[in-house]
């Protein structure tokens, strides 16, 4: 397990173990994440799906494809959140995409914010990435406020780019480059 911290939060992987409090993210967030995810069916929810993710998660991880970092409050169990650097690219273009949501009842505290300044550190840093791509529905105005604070940059639109609770949807597509990358 890989734990970070930032002021309030600690960001880690997850084990098999924590499947039934990613579950309970999951699942007590499912209408509030519905607008902005690929449909869902009650399949998605079960605990082996979620085992099978997190084994997944960690094979990713393992051949340094992805990282996903579960969002807790210092000194808690429940997971308020995720951030995930997926499809790390490496050779000649050394970049990732970036994705995340929230609780919703986690939501206007800066939570993201800070957690996704932390990943980009990570990103950066650790992983010594050059780009961090991350794309969102232009009406997505909380999220796109989150990369904004962090600096990223629009570049444009993606027609059509993903299929989202059931629809074709545009999305905005924003950029942080590692300027010191050497």
């Amino acid at each position: 397990m890989i734990i970070y911290e930032t002021e309030r939060l600690s960001l880690r992987t997850l084990t098999a173990n924590d499947a039934n409090v990613l579950q309970s993210f999951l699942v007590r967030n499912r209408t509030f994440f519905s607008p902005w995810e690929p449909l869902r069916d009650n399949s998605y929810y079960s605990e082996e799906a979620i085992i099978q993710r997190i084994e997944g998660e960690i094979l990713l991880e393992s051949q340094e494809k992805q990282l996903s970092l579960s969002l807790t409050r210092k000194g808690e169990e429940r997971i308020i959140g995720n951030v995930t650097l997926s499809n790390i690219v490496r050779g000649p273009f050394q970049s990732c995409f970036l994705g995340y949501k929230l609780d919703e009842e986690a939501t206007n505290r800066g939570y993201m914010s800070e957690a996704v300044a932390r990943v980009a550190d990570i990103a950066f840093n650790d992983l010594r990435l050059h780009r961090i791509e991350a794309n969102i529905m232009p009406r997505n105005k909380r999220s796109i406020q989150v990369v904004e604070k962090n600096g990223f940059i629009y570049e444009g639109v993606s027609k059509r780019y993903l299929r989202i609770n059931g629809n074709w949807e545009d999305h905005a597509h924003y950029v942080l480059l590692n300027e010191g990358w050497e």
